[in-house]
């Protein structure tokens, strides 16, 4: 199979081949849903294209905690059929789907009671195994383990003695949200659909009752094209009330926003093995293993502000840093934290006012003849979401069309990964790039990392690291610009790369280094690099300012300070 390259010539050609004719299906929000839609829509045979008025993921698919898992607090609600749904989902990304981006990780769960609450808090975890091998999808993770105090504390030294009697351990999964939806729009591309960031649907065309295509600005050349397709879906999350809005329905459905802020913290201010997850008044919280680093959530509150950009307030940290400080022996304090990150679960609405409470399952509708509307879900059963969507429109085509196939899919660079990790010392030897960074490479590319150690052999200085990013070489940035879509500095630091969390000036020493390496690809005169450059130290300073603010209100109109570099 191909490679797609998602470049500046191929999204023009996208662009141009999506209104030249009529496509089976369109696909609206380039999110974990949406790229899943595609995906799932061309592996079918439909013609496909898919849409993104900004870049990819980045609303909530960006925004998440990074974890793929079954949802151990379901358990508690009793919600079986979405736990044993994510369970399998886990399991097939794990050992199939996404093995390169998709990893195991321990967590251990203090237990603050004795008897009761080992004998409750085991049982769910236990039902939590048995369910994942029921679905033969569980066999790759290790099975929980019941822990006295003592081991706890030798596998977690941060926890406070006094904060557990004992301890259970199990495991789930993690990816970077942000780089697995890349990679999903690049399978798509490669089994053939159409794609294109910063292409906004600004109306839908309309036969009579029925929607037959939408009306797409280029938002990058300032171009409009008429798009038309036999069914579209709309997969655009928090903003799937919006877009309804553009066919005069509110659909049969509300889609609420709740936001969820994270923390960023070295990995040395935790001595630990093993993630966290503790239980507070609302909800949970994790303490999670993030490379050289700890992320820290979540939040659960109603939002109602600003949809692109939402904003941790100064209340929202503090909740955070009291909770998990409630636990570590030595306490977080501001100074050690790196990065935020604030996002937006898409929950339909209820009947209860607890953000907490609204179900994390999804729907599909079909609220007027040639739309279909999915929303709601988790991350981790996006593919699940994805083929009733597509089953859903497939109602309103007049051909038959192929099941889903997608569960035998591997995304790009699955396929040979493990014999690449397998081989990565002679990986090493052969290239001259130290065996670190191959794995490095190997856990967010998978067999692709051959193209990017192409590019350092065509230019040896693309195998250093960046120089105040030192976890990232310089070859992966000019990868994102040439084969991953990124348009603007914002969307490698932020998106391709975890820059803007995982260092304490939030990336501003590397901009400039970056926006360089990305100029030559996108053709950017010294003009544009020093424009990208400004826009991104704006975006920092606002988000650095809104964090300083007490409540949502202050702290979102702190974060719009900044403006888009491309306005919508």
């Amino acid at each position: 199979m191909r490679t797609a390259t998602l470049g500046p010539a191929e999204r023009a050609e996208s662009l141009a081949a999506m209104a030249e004719r009529e496509l089976d299906l369109l696909v609206v929000g380039g999110g974990v849903v949406g790229a899943g839609t595609a995906l799932d829509a061309v592996t079918r045979g439909l013609s496909t294209g898919l849409v993104e008025a900004r870049d990819w993921a980045s609303g909530t698919s960006s925004r998440s905690s990074k974890l793929v898992h079954g949802g151990l607090r379901y358990l508690e609600m009793l919600d079986f059929v979405l736990v044993r749904e994510a369970l399998k989902e886990r399991g097939l990304l794990l050992e199939r789907l996404a093995p390169h981006l998709v990893k195991p990780v321990p967590f251990l769960y203090p237990l603050r009671h004795k008897g009761w609450e080992r004998l409750y808090a085991g049982a769910g975890v236990a039902l939590y195994d048995a369910m994942s091998m029921a679905r033969g999808h569980g066999r790759g993770l290790p099975l929980h383990r019941h822990l006295t105090r003592r081991h706890a504390l030798r596998v977690a030294p941060a926890l406070r003695k006094d904060a557990l009697v004992g301890a259970l351990q199990y495991y789930d999964a993690q990816m970077d949200d942000a780089r697995y939806v890349a990679t999903l729009v690049r399978t798509a591309a490669a089994y053939g659909a159409k794609v294109a960031n910063r292409a906004r649907v600004t109306s839908f065309l309309r036969e009579g009752e029925r929607v037959v295509g939408a009306r797409v600005r280029d938002v990058e050349g300032g171009g409009e094209y008429e798009v038309r397709a036999k069914q579209i879906v709309n997969a655009t999350g928090v903003w799937t009330d919006d877009t309804q809005s553009m066919v005069g329905e509110r659909g049969q459905f509300h889609v609420r926003a709740s936001k969820g802020i994270h923390l960023v913290v070295p990995k040395d201010r935790i001595h630990s093995t093993s993630g966290l997850i503790l239980r507070t008044e609302k909800s949970v919280l994790f303490v999670i293993p993030w490379g050289r680093h700890w992320i820290v959530g979540t939040t659960d509150t109603d939002w109602d502000l600003d949809k692109a950009h939402p904003a941790a307030s100064s209340a929202d940290i503090d909740y955070l840093l009291e909770h998990v400080n409630s636990v570590l022996a030595v306490p977080l304090t501001r100074d050690d934290v790196e990065g935020v990150f604030a996002g937006l679960r898409p929950l339909l609405a209820g009947e209860s006012d607890a953000t907490s409470k609204l179900s994390r399952e999804h729907t599909v509708a079909h609220p007027v003849p040639g739309l279909v509307v999915v929303a709601g879900g988790k991350y981790t059963t996006y593919r699940v979401m994805a083929k009733d969507a597509v089953d859903a429109a497939v109602h309103g085509l007049d051909m038959r069309v192929a099941e889903c196939v997608t569960e035998d899919i591997p995304l790009l660079g699955a396929e040979g990964y493990r014999a690449l990790w397998n081989a990565r010392a002679r990986i090493a030897a052969r290239t001259g790039i130290h065996v670190v960074r191959v794995e490095h490479l190997l856990n967010r590319y998978g067999a692709l990392t051959e193209e990017l150690i192409e590019l350092i052999a065509e230019n040896p200085s693309l195998g250093r690291p960046l120089q105040s990013a030192d976890d990232y070489l310089r070859a992966e940035i000019v990868y994102a610009a040439s084969h991953e879509g990124a348009r603007h500095l914002d969307d490698v630091l932020t998106r391709r790369t975890r820059i803007s969390i995982e260092t304490f000036d939030r990336g501003q020493r590397c901009a400039r280094e970056a926006a360089e390496l990305m100029a030559p690809v996108l053709g950017w005169d010294k003009d544009h690099i020093e424009r990208e450059i400004e826009h991104y130290q704006k975006r920092v300073e606002a988000e650095r300012e809104s964090q300083r603010q007490p409540d949502d209100l202050t702290a979102d109109a702190a974060r719009l300070g900044a403006p888009d570099i491309v306005p919508l």
